[in-house]
């Protein structure tokens, strides 16, 4: 009797969401916290339905609600029709976007490089536009995104989900960098509070992005979600308005208010670091 009713309302709830999203052309997917949970000895694990999710996205399109909570199987059902464009936009930081896609398409993912917006490369593109020379304080893995710039008497720091190399003295030396210049640069490929791995939830780049906004007096120039020029870019890719798109994504913060407030739908997923009680401030 239940499940009959829970399939009523599931049903009810799909009709009524497909007539409010009618001309939806294109989707973007957050990676993290919706289509797998990172870290453990393999580098993540998917959660489950994802794979087959993405694969059915690329078969057919779908309709989705403005703004609502939901599982990941109920999400992926409302995938009908053909049509739909897909991207996937991620504020990973931890490798370079190759090695990432290379990790996704060993778990199983059918994911190329070329579908995937990430911070470090539309960060490197802005350095190299307003011939910045960055001060790295990034994870060892993404080093190589930055391997073509000028990083000798730095004029800016950039910054990225550091993990271990979080350190006291790395944050200082970033600190004394940033200080030490006249008109004090921030880059930061990310503003997130926290993520979730598999062994549970970590800090993520936003609070030390704040501890040096801080100390130095400066606001960080934000290049991964929430940031409006990201959305922006993922959309100039799928080459669809902001008002034919949804995105979706397991932060209420960075993917579901970054979307909405480029003129994009979201719906937050109940997975990764989505939480039923509580503060959804990611």
């Amino acid at each position: 009797m239940h499940q009959l009713q829970a399939a009523g309302r599931a049903v009810r709830a799909m009709a009524e969401w497909a007539k409010q999203l009618a001309g939806i052309k294109g989707v973007m997917l957050d990676i993290s916290g919706v289509l797998y949970d990172s870290g453990g000895e393999g580098g993540g694990v998917p959660i489950p339905g994802s794979i087959e999710a993405v694969e059915k996205t690329r078969l057919n399109c779908g309709c989705y609600s403005t703004h609502a909570h939901v599982d990941m199987s109920t999400a992926f059902a409302m995938i009908k029709a053909s049509g739909l464009k897909l991207r996937f936009c991620t504020n990973e930081t931890q490798a370079t976007r190759g090695k990432f896609v290379a990790k996704l398409q060993r778990l199983g993912f059918n994911i190329l490089v070329n579908e995937v917006t990430a911070p470090a490369p539309a960060a490197c593109r802005i350095l190299k536009e307003r011939n910045l020379r960055p001060h790295l304080l990034v994870h060892d893995d993404l080093v190589p995104e930055f391997d073509q710039l000028d990083k000798a008497n730095p004029n800016c720091v950039v910054i990225g989900d550091a993990a271990d190399n979080f350190s006291y003295k790395n944050l200082n030396e970033a600190f004394r960098v940033l200080i030490g210049l006249e008109n004090p640069i921030l880059i930061s490929l990310g503003r997130g509070r926290y993520y979730k791995e598999t062994d549970g939830l970590k800090l993520d780049v936003g609070v030390y992005m704040k501890a040096l906004e801080y100390a130095c007096d400066v606001q960080a120039e934000v290049v991964g979600k929430p940031a409006k020029m990201f959305f922006q870019s993922a959309l100039a890719e799928m080459e669809v308005e902001p008002q034919q798109a949804i995105m979706i994504g397991d932060d209420i913060v960075n993917d579901v208010g970054g979307a909405q407030q480029c003129g994009m739908r979201a719906l937050q997923v109940r997975t990764g670091k989505y939480r039923r009680t509580g503060s959804q401030m990611g």
